[in-house]
């Protein structure tokens, strides 16, 4: 996210309109997870299903009413089939630490998502290497 922030300044020809737009932006994961949904034509009850979540506490997740964990916003992400840029800018969102292919689960996380596998399959890869699964 620092990384596209920082070519959206140098790309920008105005400092005070880009300093605008970043003071404006509205950063939270409620909004970034709505926004997604409007880009992919997702329904939220589909996600929320797909990422095995409860449906009320999946709908709060959409709504901000509730934070959820680093690895409850993963099964969101494996459930939207995200990129790994927009995973990272969600899990940015909600706080929760952003993926680092140092770490051996983060990396198995990364290449799932990378090669746009389902939540089951990343759960499969994960326990097949003997990290913890996401859900």
């Amino acid at each position: 996210m620092t990384e596209e922030l920082l070519n959206d300044l140098l790309d920008s020809s105005d400092l005070e309109g880009y300093l605008n737009d970043l003071s404006s932006a509205d950063t939270s994961l409620a909004s970034y997870l709505q926004q997604l949904l409007d880009e992919k034509h997702l329904k939220r009850v589909q996600v929320v299903r797909m990422a095995d979540l409860n449906e009320t506490f999946g709908y709060q997740i959409f709504t901000g009413a509730r934070h959820p964990s680093r690895d409850k916003v993963l099964q969101i992400c494996f459930a939207m089939a995200l990129s790994l840029r927009e995973a990272n800018r969600a899990l940015g969102y909600a706080d929760a630490g952003r993926l680092d292919c140092r770490s051996r689960r983060d990396a198995i996380i990364i290449y799932c998502l990378d090669k746009g596998c389902s939540l089951q399959k990343v759960n499969e890869e994960l326990y097949r290497f003997g990290e913890r699964t996401i859900c």
